[in-house]
């Protein structure tokens, strides 16, 4: 008797184990904390995320008031949710460029920065500005043209 019970209960761990992970499953939400404590570290972090679609700590990147303007024919603005939600539907997608980034102005707890990606056929130009936010380091706005 006692080895029937230890044999169920070993049965239902095994059960409730099983449906945790599959719960997890490979959609899951999983947040992996980056090194943002540099302006070079956010910056590298953002274009790999904006270029080489890496995903992991995307949330963390951007500052809670960032703002995306796209200069165009139409004028666009974003948030930084719609950005993020953007840039996690590229995870994986490697953008097909070459990529420039060249330091405008940096002190102590600002960076702007000047991002040119290269492509076959036009050039966009990323002028991204950095924060320090505590500890991190924050993109706080972007501004995009195209050529």
């Amino acid at each position: 008797m006692n080895s029937l019970v230890k044999t169920f209960a070993a049965a239902a761990l095994i059960a409730v184990s099983t449906f945790a992970m599959a719960a997890e499953g490979p959609g899951a939400k999983t947040t992996k904390n980056v090194n943002l404590s540099t302006a070079d570290f956010a910056l590298a972090h953002y274009v790999a995320v904006t270029t080489e679609g890496e995903s992991a700590g995307v949330e963390q990147l951007f500052a809670a008031d960032f703002n995306q303007k796209i200069q165009a024919t139409n004028a666009q603005s974003h948030s930084s949710e719609a950005v993020i939600k953007s840039l996690k539907k590229q995870k994986g997608e490697k953008l097909n460029c070459t990529v420039r980034t060249d330091i405008i102005e940096e002190s102590a707890d600002y960076m702007v920065a000047k991002v040119t990606l290269k492509f076959e056929n036009f050039t966009k130009t990323d002028l991204v500005t950095l924060e320090r936010v505590g500890n991190d380091w924050k993109v706080s706005k972007s501004i995009n043209s195209y050529k």
